[in-house]
């Protein structure tokens, strides 16, 4: 079963740091690129960061740079984001997503074919 988990979310106050996984069975991501994205309340569903196959080339919204690190770890099929510096504007459920492109990355969901239930982050104070 093709299956993607997220973890790591939870309620942190400004500031403060996460690190979210998102763990792949069922498959492996070695020839895939790996989207994060976050939907807040009320609002659609946008991307944050991605990263190609090998690791070699990251890209990341502008309210991610500078904050956010976007990591793989093929040999344990997992895909990381670390997250500082934690604003409330970044509440939101996050999601990774795979795409079937090597060589680069995409922030278009809609080259995105596999999706996690997602996990929620919440900062407040």
């Amino acid at each position: 079963q093709v299956q993607l988990v997220e973890s790591g979310g939870g309620l942190v106050q400004p500031g403060d740091s996460l690190r979210l996984s998102c763990a792949a069975s069922g498959f492996s991501l070695d020839y895939r690129a790996i989207g994060w994205f976050r939907q807040a309340p009320g609002k659609e569903r946008g991307g944050v960061s991605c990263i190609s196959s090998s690791g070699g080339r990251t890209n990341y919204v502008d309210i991610a740079k500078g904050r956010f690190t976007i990591s793989r770890d093929n040999a344990k099929n997992t895909v990381y984001l670390q997250m500082n510096s934690l604003k409330p504007e970044d509440t939101a459920v996050y999601y990774c997503a795979t795409a079937p492109i090597r060589y680069y990355c995409s922030g278009l969901m809609r080259d995105y074919d596999y999706w996690g239930q997602g996990t929620q982050v919440t900062v407040s104070s």
